[in-house]
């Protein structure tokens, strides 16, 4: 199975830029579609990009023309490029893996934005 660990997170100003990576531990990641997710306190995991194997993308309509996804299979790693951060953006952003009937997360790498 996928284990999967997030990097890249941190404290940011408004406006600002991150780029978070979330490595993958099989050489199998190219089979898996992959995605980012965030969960600001008291508020429920929400959707904020995917990518598939064949590289087609999808974001929610908050990040959308802000954030980008990409993943290299080579380097088992998937991407989300941050930017003109906000501060409604502050939440731990989890990496996820699914093929088929399986899912995988990884344990979150937080987010603040802030001035």
């Amino acid at each position: 199975q996928v284990q999967l660990v997030e990097s890249g997170g941190g404290l940011v100003q408004p406006g600002g830029s991150l780029r978070l990576s979330c490595a993958a531990s099989r050489s199998i990641f190219s089979m898996y579609a992959m995605g980012w997710y965030r969960q600001a306190p008291g508020k429920q995991r929400e959707l904020v990009a995917t990518i598939t194997t064949g590289g087609s993308t999808n974001y929610a309509d908050s990040v959308k023309g802000r954030f980008t996804i990409s993943r290299d299979n080579a380097k088992n790693t998937v991407y989300l490029q941050m930017n003109s951060l906000k501060p409604e953006d502050t939440a731990v952003y989890y990496c996820n893996a699914k093929m088929g009937a399986v899912t995988k997360w990884g344990q979150g790498t937080q987010v603040t934005v802030s001035s």
